[in-house]
């Protein structure tokens, strides 16, 4: 993509839609750009499995649609409130010639976690990628207003859930198989009002570290994408107005990225093209240059 067509993404201020989280794509005006249109696909992935948490929106969906553009069958998870963005998720799948099969999976809970994983084989025969991406924040800014409840559900969702998933994949991981972590550029440099979000995308990166020392003589590479802000569903739904209006514009890039420009790190983490890389922590930060 030229820097000319760069441009052409949204920048603020962005309309203030109103929703609860975990927000919902379809109802948002300025909706998230998934579908690529300047990538080539090239069979990187044909004929393997793909297993996406959150795939219903955001980060999550696009992974989905490059994977089945890449050649995968693609299972995805996604809570009841985002049913209707899950069903453009398998829309968007058996568009490209692939199947889907939705699940709908709370990730803080080890047995819907193996379910989801069990189902997946069921289905279409074998798993060959997971991508660890559900996650909760909540801005919070003072720290004594954090509540413990609120840090308890952070943690069960956004890392004890990649713990969940992947525990319950290994089963099913053969030799080249590849697990992909969605981490985030305040897990390296922190966020004053996402304290509990921060380090649990700090615990994220420093798992994917350690997974992959501990697969690495079984051949399954681990690794973890790590963006900047990221124009998703959870902006509008649990940020506030000026905040969402604004959101991505102190990047050098002066915009937030569209999901679309994060999803090809997932598809390079998913490929033999990465065949030598495991326990990287790659981030994706809009002309920023400084993470940690």
């Amino acid at each position: 993509m030229t820097q000319a067509q760069s441009n052409k993404y949204p920048r603020p201020p962005f309309p203030v839609d109103e929703m609860e989280p975990p927000g919902q794509e379809h109802k948002m005006s300025e909706p998230p750009r998934y579908e690529a249109p300047n990538y080539r696909p090239a069979g990187k992935v044909k004929g393997r499995v793909a297993l996406v948490t959150g795939g219903d929106s955001g980060i999550g969906r696009a992974v989905a649609y490059l994977y089945a553009r890449e050649g995968a069958d693609v299972a995805f998870t996604y809570l009841t409130p985002e049913k209707q963005d899950a069903e453009e998720t398998c829309r968007a799948i058996e568009s490209a010639g692939q199947r889907a099969l939705a699940l709908n999976v709370d990730v803080s809970d080890p047995n819907q976690c193996a379910r989801a994983v069990s189902d997946t084989v069921e289905r279409f025969g074998k798993l060959d990628i997971l991508v660890n991406n559900a996650a909760f924040q909540n801005h919070v800014e003072r720290f004594e207003d954090l509540d413990p409840n609120q840090w308890r559900k952070t943690f069960t969702t956004n890392i004890d859930g990649y713990f969940y998933m992947a525990q319950a994949a290994l089963k099913h991981l053969a030799e080249g198989s590849t697990i992909i972590n969605t981490g985030s550029i305040t897990g390296l440099e922190g966020s004053s009002a996402l304290i509990d979000y921060s380090a649990t995308k700090g615990a994220i990166h420093a798992f994917t570290k350690a997974l992959a020392q501990n697969l690495v003589r079984r051949k399954i590479r681990v690794n973890c994408v790590a963006p900047g802000p990221v124009w998703t569903p959870l902006n509008p739904a649990e940020r506030d107005a000026e905040s969402t209006r604004n959101f991505g514009k102190k990047t050098p890039y002066g915009r937030p990225a569209q999901p679309e420009e994060i999803s090809p790190a997932f598809v390079f983490f998913a490929s033999q093209d990465s065949s030598y890389i495991t326990g990287e922590v790659l981030t994706l930060l809009g002309g920023e240059t400084r993470a940690g």
